[in-house]
């Protein structure tokens, strides 16, 4: 069972973002269903190090975006990217060191938090770099 969907409800209408996003929230059940299946720390590092990877990669997409577009928000935009990556960095070497287990919680977190931001952040965004015709 996925722990998020993908659904029209989170499409900033830009193809190549949606697909991004699609591939994250497809990172995020792979993720929730190696940790139900109780598989092994060092498979749940290597798909929390992928999902890191391909975030910095997403990250860096719309950030290009921003700045060809000189969108008006981008610095508000790129600080909450900023404070994402620092989380989820401090969570994977505390969970590669020990000191914490990959929880419903983590899981929780990592779901919202995105769910959050394209419904909020990502959306703000769409109309106007639709209305620059990325599409």
């Amino acid at each position: 069972m996925s722990l998020i969907m993908w659904n029209n409800g989170l499409s900033v209408n830009i193809r190549s973002v949606d697909s991004q996003h699609q591939r994250l929230v497809e990172m995020i059940n792979k993720l929730y269903d190696s940790m139900k299946k109780g598989e092994s720390n060092t498979t749940l590092t290597g798909i929390l190090s992928d999902m890191a990877a391909y975030t910095h990669i997403h990250f860096k997409t719309e950030e290009e975006l921003f700045a060809k577009y000189n969108y008006p928000q981008r610095d508000k935009h790129t600080a909450e990217h900023k404070d994402f990556v620092k989380t989820v960095n401090s969570f994977i070497e505390e969970f590669k060191s020990g000191r914490k287990t990959l929880s419903i919680d983590v899981m929780n977190f990592l779901t919202q938090w995105l769910s959050k931001h394209i419904q909020v952040s990502d959306k703000a965004y769409s109309s106007f770099l639709n209305s620059k015709g990325v599409v």
